[in-house]
C-alpha cells in the first residue's frame, strides 16, 4: 500500500486553493452576517442513532462509523441541516431564528469522477420558524444573492416541489419502499424506469400518465399550466398554487431570470416537505447548491420547528470559478527582511513593526546570498535588508 495516497473522494489543500477558498468562505459569511444570520458550529462527531433511527433518516451505507471507548456508536456528521435542527430544538430558546454554518460533511458513498467528494466543505443558512409563500420566495432569491456574492454569473436556481409528486401517487396504494423507487428514478430523468416501475405495480390510467410526464415539467411559469391538467388530485394543485405565489415574489423581487421550475426534481420525501431547488453553473454542469423547506426534521427532537433553507458546495463553487477564469493568485508579501550576519534581532524587530501595521512579511534567516535569491522569487514591493546598524531598502 502506498501510504502517502489518499482515499478516493478526499483532498488536500494546497496554499492556492486554501486562499481561495478562504476568500469565498468570508464573502459568504459576511453575505449571511448582513441576512441577520447567527453562525453556529456542530461535532462533527454525532451519534448514529441521531441520523439512523429516527424517522428522516439518512441512509446507513452512507454514514462513516465508529464506536467510543464505552462502545456506543459515532458517526462523522454526514449531513449539516439535521445537525442544526437539533441544535435549534434541544439548545435554543428562540424557535424563530435565522442560524449559519461553514463546516464540513462526510458522506461514505462511493467516490466517482472528479466532482465526487467524501469530504464536503459547506456553507449554508437555515431560516427556521419561518413558513409560507414569502419565506419560500425569500430563500430562493438569497440563493441567488448568495450565488453572486461568490462570484458566480451563469448560473440558474430550479424549483420545485415534492406536494405535487405526493399528490399524484397519494391514492395508488404503494409501498414507501415503491414510491420511493419511482421517485429516485424521476429525479434521475428515467422515464422508462419510472414507467416499468408503475406498470409492474399496477399503477395505470391518468396518475401514470402524470408521473411519466414529470421529467418534461420543466421550464418558466408555463409549466404550472401544464402540471394542472395532469391531476386533480387537492395535494398536487396546492403545490401548484404555492409555486405560482412564489413565482410571483420572485417577480417582484427582480431574481426571475436566474429561476426556472423542474417539477421532476424530486428529492427524498422523508426530508424534505414542500419546495426544493438546486443552484447549477453552466461552468460545472452539475449542482453547486442545494436546499428546500423540511417542517418535520426538528420534530424528532420533541419539538415542532418550520424551516427552509440551503447548502452550497464551496469547492465545487471553486471549480466553476476556476473554470470561469475568476480565482484570485495569492498576493506577493509586501516585504521580504534578509537578516544579514548577527542581525537576526534587528531583522525580527521590523518584521513585528511591519506585520504590527497590518503589512505582510516574510523574514529570512538562512545566509544573505540565498536570502537575496529568495526574496527576489517571492516579488515583494520591498526587499529589505537587516544589519547590526539598522535596516535598509535594497
Amino acid at each position: 500500500m502506498n501510504y502517502y495516497k489518499l482515499p478516493a473522494g478526499v483532498q488536500d489543500v494546497l496554499p492556492e486553493e486554501y486562499y481561495n477558498l478562504s476568500l469565498l468562505s468570508r464573502r459568504l459569511e459576511e453575505k449571511f452576517r448582513l441576512a441577520g444570520c447567527r453562525f453556529v458550529q456542530s461535532s462533527a462527531l454525532e451519534y448514529y442513532d441521531t441520523f439512523a433511527e429516527i424517522r428522516n433518516r439518512i441512509p446507513q451505507r452512507t454514514m462513516f462509523k465508529m464506536t467510543d471507548g464505552d462502545g456506543a456508536l459515532l458517526v462523522l456528521r454526514p449531513d449539516m441541516t439535521l445537525a442544526v435542527s437539533r441544535i435549534a430544538a434541544t439548545k435554543l430558546k428562540d424557535e424563530k431564528a435565522r442560524l449559519a454554518y461553514i463546516g464540513e460533511i462526510w458522506n461514505n458513498s462511493e467516490a466517482t469522477g472528479n466532482l465526487s467528494q467524501r469530504e464536503i466543505l459547506q456553507a449554508g443558512v437555515e431560516f427556521l420558524g419561518e413558513e409560507g409563500a414569502f419565506s419560500d420566495a425569500r430563500i430562493i432569491a438569497f440563493a441567488v444573492e448568495c450565488m453572486q456574492a461568490a462570484g458566480l454569473s451563469d448560473f440558474t436556481v430550479d424549483v420545485g416541489h415534492v406536494g405535487f409528486f405526493k399528490g399524484l401517487l397519494s391514492g395508488a396504494g404503494l409501498s414507501e419502499s415503491l414510491t420511493e423507487r419511482i421517485r429516485v428514478a424521476i429525479n434521475a430523468k428515467d422515464s422508462i424506469g419510472a414507467t416499468m416501475l408503475l406498470k409492474n405495480s399496477g399503477v395505470g390510467g391518468r396518475a401514470a400518465e402524470a408521473v411519466q410526464a414529470l421529467p418534461s415539467l420543466f421550464g418558466g411559469e408555463e409549466v404550472f399550466a401544464r402540471a394542472e391538467k395532469l391531476t386533480d388530485d387537492p395535494t398536487a394543485l396546492a403545490a401548484i398554487a404555492h409555486l405560482r405565489k412564489v413565482h410571483q415574489l420572485l417577480k417582484r423581487f427582480g431574481c426571475e431570470k436566474y429561476v426556472s421550475f423542474d417539477l421532476g426534481a424530486v428529492k427524498s420525501l422523508s426530508y424534505y416537505s414542500g419546495i426544493v431547488f438546486t443552484g447549477l453553473t453552466k461552468a460545472l454542469g452539475a449542482a453547486v447548491l442545494s436546499g428546500g423547506r423540511y417542517d418535520r426534521l426538528a420534530d424528532d427532537f420533541g419539538k415542532h420547528i418550520p424551516a427552509v433553507g440551503f447548502a452550497m458546495g464551496l469547492k465545487r463553487i471553486l471549480i466553476a470559478l476556476e473554470r470561469d477564469g475568476k480565482v484570485c493568485t495569492p498576493p506577493p508579501p509586501y516585504a521580504v527582511i534578509v537578516a544579514g550576519p548577527g542581525a537576526e534581532a534587528e531583522a525580527y524587530a521590523e518584521y513585528l513593526r511591519l506585520t504590527a501595521d497590518g503589512k505582510t512579511a516574510d523574514l529570512w534567516t538562512g545566509g544573505y546570498e540565498d536570502g537575496l535569491a529568495y526574496a527576489k522569487r517571492k516579488s515583494p514591493e520591498v526587499i529589505l535588508v537587516a544589519t547590526e546598524k539598522g535596516v535598509e531598502k535594497i
